[in-house]
């Protein structure tokens, strides 16, 4: 599908997949909704459907020639429902379904990642058998643990202490088989979103916050967002090339976003991708590319254009 369609019926007719049965159903539902508004504002023949309520054979029973996936979370984000697009042979947004199970797993996309020797910070698998006290001790104080597999830093927690480390996973496990901690990157904390193979303009997240947490990225009004990020131009340039080769790496296309902290020398280290990022008023992507000139609705419409099969 081209990027610059001739017109918005060249679409067909579209469902935005929301919703879902993730943790992240209520952050879908908005983001997806938002979505929709904006295609239909377009003139694209699109319409709401819910996978947690409906088949997804109904898009081809209803006839609907391509989908923009707004699910965030499992059985969205992680490969599935892209696998089952291929197999019905309907064009949809994002990274393909290796790419996208791959990045929903930061332990992997860790792995690969330091396989490569791209920056990112120290970290280690947690299992129950984990020497808690001694993760601890090599990987310094403090840290964070996360469940590998859920976004939206659900079940995420910044522990200060090796004895908080241990309730930390018990809470990371409740979302997640595999957990992991890792090495805090004292610093500044930026995102870097892209679009079609390109970095948009670096934003800066300021929050009182322990971290950047589910509260602080969907719900207050306290969190900074610094767009232009103020960094200067060169370093700006280079940490966009080395997102844009590490969201690569993993074989995302499409859209996404990489999550990065510089630390006090400068230093970038990269934290995870995300592949289908939100889409609401509080969201990144629709946030750079306001900086770029790239408005909602036409931010909307160039994701679109962006659909594949396999």
């Amino acid at each position: 599908m081209s990027t610059s369609p001739a017109s918005p019926q060249s679409f067909g007719k579209v469902a935005v997949l929301l919703g879902g049965r993730s943790a992240e159903r209520d952050v879908s539902l908005k983001s997806g909704n938002m979505v929709l508004e904006a295609l239909k504002r377009r003139g694209v023949n699109a319409y709401a459907f819910d996978p947690r309520d409906q088949g997804l054979e109904q898009l081809i029973a209803q006839r609907f020639d391509c989908v923009f996936i707004a699910l965030h979370g499992r059985f969205g984000e992680d490969g599935t429902v892209q696998g089952a697009l291929e197999y019905l042979g309907v064009p949809y947004t994002g990274s393909g379904v290796m790419a996208s199970a791959l990045a929903m797993d930061k332990f992997r996309t860790k792995l690969m990642w330091q396989a490569a020797g791209v920056p990112t910070p120290r970290f280690e698998l947690l299992t129950t058998q984990s020497d808690f006290p001694g993760v601890g001790n090599r990987l310094g104080l403090p840290l964070m643990v996360k469940p590998a597999r859920e976004g939206s830093s659900i079940g995420m927690s910044k522990v200060t202490s090796v004895e908080k480390i241990q309730p930390a996973f018990e809470l990371a496990i409740q979302h997640d088989e595999v957990v992991i901690a890792e090495s805090f990157v004292d610093g500044v904390e930026v995102t870097a979103a892209i679009l079609d193979g390109e970095a948009l303009p670096l934003i800066r997240l300021e929050t009182p916050r322990v971290f950047y947490d589910y509260e602080a990225k969907y719900f207050a009004n306290d969190t900074r967002y610094i767009c232009p990020s103020g960094l200067p131009a060169a370093q700006e340039q280079a940490i966009q090339e080395q997102v844009v080769r590490a969201f690569k790496l993993v074989g995302c296309s499409g859209w996404g976003r990489v999550d990065v902290m510089i630390d006090k020398a400068g230093q970038p280290y990269l934290l995870e991708v995300n592949t289908i990022p939100g889409m609401t008023d509080h969201s990144l992507v629709p946030m750079a590319a306001r900086a770029r000139g790239i408005e909602f609705d036409e931010l909307c419409l160039r994701i679109l254009a962006t659909a594949h099969v396999g």
